[in-house]
């Protein structure tokens, strides 16, 4: 084969898809029969799996329409602590109705709260009432209860006009407020310059050194009347009054006035006995530091294991002293101030140690009779015309919570009052206001016919005695000084210790019943 010649050419042509066709249906079924066992058992497990499923899986529960309507939203909520609950105040029910204005300045110890006498008028001070005091019957106008239930606001528009002894105790109270000074004090020895000059002059001028203890007792018989620093017909008095004393203590110890006198102690036990009056009555907290001092002081004059006399720790004791430091104590005590209760103890063993089976009462020791002054004191006013130092030991004894029907001398001592009654005889020197005053309250406490008896002879005594004539304007209301303790106090003295002897009968309730 020569290099140009080409090789034969074989070709194989493939079969097209329509020549399969062209095989029989029983060759094409014969195929996949051969391969039938296989996806037999394919289908079989495929179909045993889903079967198993849905055996073991729950069926699908229907879920129940509940229709809810719910609001939201989507801002973050501030969470709120509830409001503590504050204390509930009893209410003053004697509201303030105007300042009080001073210029003194702030009083401050390191062991009380600042005393500013401008917050006097705040209506926010607490209530003394607010304390959980034991004796919490209503009184005074819806104030106070205890002891001081009977005390209602007197004068004009006030609820004491119904009062016993009303036409004596309001007269005597005008001329208390004619003669205060306009710094808020009463003055033992100048208190005339209040008197009117074309008028017969005032007599009966005392001892200056006792300005703080008439003042206290001028103070207590306004209060006394159910004026206190919030209302009252007197409420300025009282306001004055109460302004002055501040300024008489002592910040360091709490000592109304000054030791100028052997007896100074009497000055300042009546003034912290008024003081604890006016900051119970009154309800102001900013005068719980100067009443506490001037009890503080007290404690601190008292003897240790025994009471009270003249000098501070000086080893002697007398009832008389002891029965004034008694009120205060008693009176503080009850509007919530700090009180040793131990003095309260030994002051009734005192009264045991100088009372007998008698009923009398010893001023130093058992049956010694009232003390006067050196030289013809004793003479011009006769010990034995009364029984002051009984008088001061039964009333202290019912404010130191005894009963006449367990303590038999109560009832010896109230007869022993009552045989020598108050009379007014300026020849035998039997005036004396002091036994006068302790006696009614102590036979007031006994009641029955201790002291509708008593009465009667108060009124003959006392109730008559009074200058009532307008015709004398500058003595009107006023008692002359004619009796034991008067050259000491002098009218001031007199007219202040007999309204508030008067005033017995609605100063306290019945202590004991």
């Amino acid at each position: 084969m020569t290099p140009f010649e080409q090789p034969p050419v074989r070709t194989e042509v493939a079969p097209f898809p329509h020549a399969l066709a062209e095989q029989s249906f029983q060759e094409l079924m014969a195929e996949r029969l051969k391969q039938a066992p296989w996806l037999a058992l394919s289908v079989g497990l495929h179909l045993a799996a889903g079967l198993l499923l849905f055996v073991l899986l729950p069926p699908e529960r229907r879920a129940e329409a509940v229709h809810h309507v719910q609001m939201t939203n989507d801002e973050p909520l501030a969470v709120v602590e509830p409001p503590q609950e504050q204390p509930k105040l009893e209410p003053i029910s004697e509201p303030t109705t105007e300042e009080i204005l001073v210029t003194e300045q702030p009083v401050a110890t390191e062991t009380h709260d600042v005393v500013d006498a401008s917050d006097f008028a705040s209506e926010g001070t607490p209530s003394a009432f607010d304390s959980n005091l034991s004796q919490a019957a209503v009184g005074i106008g819806g104030n106070a209860g205890g002891p001081y239930g009977n005390r209602a606001p007197g004068g004009p528009g006030g609820g004491g006009h119904g009062r016993p002894f009303r036409g004596n105790t309001e007269p005597g109270l005008d001329w208390l407020k004619r003669h205060q000074d306009a710094d808020g004090k009463w003055d033992c020895d100048s208190f005339q310059k209040h008197d009117d000059p074309g008028s017969n002059i005032c007599d009966g001028v005392g001892n200056a050194t006792h300005d703080v203890g008439v003042t206290g007792l001028a103070l207590l018989a306004f209060l006394g009347d159910g004026s206190t620093l919030r209302s009252g017909p007197y409420k300025d008095v009282v306001k004055k009054a109460v302004h002055w004393l501040r300024r008489q203590q002592d910040p360091a110890t709490g000592l109304f006035g000054q030791r100028t006198g052997h007896d100074f102690v009497y000055d300042h036990a009546i003034a912290a006995y008024a003081m604890c009056e006016a900051f119970g009555l009154s309800g102001y907290e900013t005068l719980r530091p100067v009443a506490q001092r001037g009890l503080d002081y007290l404690e601190s004059h008292r003897n240790p294991y025994g009471v009270w006399r003249y000098q501070p720790r000086g080893g002697d004791n007398d009832t008389s002293i002891t029965g004034w430091c008694i009120m205060a104590y008693e009176s503080g005590a009850f509007f919530g101030l700090v009180v040793d209760r131990q003095a309260l103890r030994l002051a009734t063993q005192w009264l045991d140690e100088v009372g007998d089976a008698t009923g009398q009462h010893g001023y130093s020791r058992r049956g010694e009779g009232s003390a006067r002054k050196a030289g013809d004191h004793a003479q011009r006013f006769p010990i034995d015309k009364g029984e002051a130092m009984t008088a001061v030991g039964l009333f202290s004894r019912f404010f130191l919570g005894q009963n006449p029907k367990e303590v038999q001398l109560m009832h010896a001592a109230a007869d022993r009052l009552l045989a020598k009654p108050p009379v007014w005889n300026e020849q035998d020197g039997s005036i004396d206001h002091y036994y006068c005053y302790y006696a009614t309250y102590a036979l007031f406490q006994m009641g029955g016919n201790h002291w509708t008896t008593w009465r009667k002879h108060l009124e003959q005594a006392v109730g008559k005695h009074q200058h009532l004539d307008r015709r004398q304007p500058n003595l009107y209301g006023s008692w002359d000084p004619k009796c034991v303790w008067g050259e000491d106090g002098g009218r001031v003295y007199s007219t202040a210790i007999l309204v508030l002897t008067l005033q017995a009968m609605h100063r306290y309730t019945r202590l004991v019943r």
